[in-house]
């Protein structure tokens, strides 16, 4: 089975070697992330956000070990998009020494896509 045979065609999940990863999903988008999740490499490092409306919503998710699951619940106020832009604004800081990169695909995004401190 392919990516492609489980995703939509306009996500075109292409990270680059070494890019950070990014995936932030919320209720019925979650499986997605999860066959994303399933056929990154072991190597991988990025972040996973999930929302969910409540603790009956957490399941089992897995994740290569150098990529952090985080579970938010709506009922305790916790926001996906909000999560999200904090660890952005965390990973892509301007530094005039080297660019950073991080390749994302977020719930409401109509494409995966890299983020950079270029942009």
């Amino acid at each position: 089975m392919l990516l492609s045979d489980v995703l939509s065609a306009s996500i075109a999940w292409n990270p680059g070697e070494g890019d950070s990863v990014l995936l932030g999903a919320v209720d019925d988008d979650i499986a997605i992330a999860e066959t994303v999740a399933a056929t990154l490499p072991p190597k991988a490092r990025g972040r996973v956000f999930l929302e969910v409306e409540d603790a009956s919503g957490i399941r089992d998710f897995v994740a290569p070990g150098r990529v952090c699951v985080t579970w938010l619940r709506r009922d305790r106020g916790q926001s996906m998009r909000a999560a999200v832009d904090a660890w952005l604004a965390e990973m892509l800081p301007i530094e005039a020494e080297r660019e950073h990169q991080v390749y994302a695909w977020v719930s409401g995004d109509r494409v995966a896509h890299a983020l950079t401190t270029s942009r």
